[in-house]
């Protein structure tokens, strides 16, 4: 049987749309853990059928964690809405699938939609802290952390000479937590993204109003902690380089920090919040690299067939060019 029939027939058995039939259904993306389709309802509407294959936080209710985050995050109006979650599945679906708004348009342009994503994140961290969320407490040490145990998950790794330079850079980082440490302590949690590249963004440029309306989709990885990890993971040059050729320098980067105060009213000052992203910049760098050099491994198996060459192609990218990308935030 098809996916799309798949699909239908669960569609058709939980009562959550009315659907004419597996024509309806179309596949958009996928990734590791998940792929989505579009549905399109008896009526015309669109829906995103999302079904779950694992978990990158480590959760057995995948699922549902994600359909709990977007219950919280719904409040801000730029995340899609969630409508139906299934976290027990069935033996088609055995890790569970969910349903949620379909928010059209395509991804984010750096050089003109930088603004736009800064009023996103000013109204996802301004959303209430709801209970019952991954907490990252201690955020720098938390992802130096998870940064080692993924360079030292395979110790055959062949590449030595990267993981020497991974470890000497992530004791940097390290010095950087004891530094920052009032800083962070002082700025009260909000909800975090923490996956915030370009193709997570949907811009919509043709709906009505002055601009482009910008929102943001994919909870599965957000937490609670700095709203500096989504300002970070947004301006560190292995996010915008990996689907473009984009690269903030000093004077972009000081400007959307800017920006971003701005809209979230924060009394912090200008050179704190600089301060913050610089951070979190650098920190979300070493788990950008470590994940690169773990993954590589992965994919570099006897057998192993690539399920992706774009993005193998990317970790080969990052790899070779470390020590620019080190020496850039050393």
């Amino acid at each position: 049987m098809s996916r799309n029939s798949q699909i239908y027939d669960y569609l058709q058995s939980s009562g959550w749309l009315e659907v004419s039939g597996p024509e309806s259904v179309t596949f958009l993306a996928a990734g590791e853990y998940n792929e989505n389709h579009l549905v399109r309802s008896a009526g015309g509407d669109l829906y995103v059928f999302r079904i779950n294959h694992g978990s990158q936080l480590g959760l057995e209710n995948q699922v549902g964690y994600e359909f709990r985050v977007l219950r919280a995050v719904e409040a801000s109006g730029v995340t899609p809405k969630p409508l139906h979650v299934d976290p027990a599945g069935t033996d088609v679906f055995p890790n569970g699938v969910l349903l949620m708004e379909y928010l059209p348009g395509g991804p984010l342009d750096y050089a003109e939609d930088w603004q736009g994503a800064a009023q996103v994140f000013s109204a996802v961290h301004a959303v209430p802290v709801p209970e019952g969320l991954v907490v990252q407490a201690d955020p720098v040490r938390d992802i130096a952390a998870e940064s080692l145990e993924l360079v030292h998950r395979y110790p055959d790794h062949p590449r030595k000479r990267e993981r020497d330079m991974i470890l000497r850079y992530r004791d940097t980082v390290l010095e950087l937590a004891d530094e920052s440490a009032d800083l962070f302590a002082s700025d009260p949690f909000c909800v975090v993204n923490t996956e915030v590249n370009s193709g997570n963004f949907i811009v919509d440029r043709d709906g009505e109003g002055a601009g482009p309306r910008v929102k943001l989709v994919d909870w599965e990885k957000a937490v609670v902690s700095s709203r500096f990890q989504d300002i970070g993971h947004f301006l560190v040059p292995t996010t915008t380089l990996w689907k473009t050729d984009f690269r903030f320098d000093d004077e972009g980067k000081r400007a959307f920090v800017s920006e971003y105060r701005q809209f979230a009213g924060l009394d912090m000052s200008l050179s704190d919040c600089l301060r913050g992203a610089d951070v979190m910049e650098r920190t979300i760098l070493l788990r950008a690299m470590s994940w690169c050099f773990m993954a590589w491994y992965e994919y570099t198996r006897p057998g192993r067939l690539l399920k992706n060459e774009f993005t193998f192609g990317r970790i080969e990218r990052y790899l070779d060019e470390m020590e620019c990308f080190l020496a850039l935030k050393g």
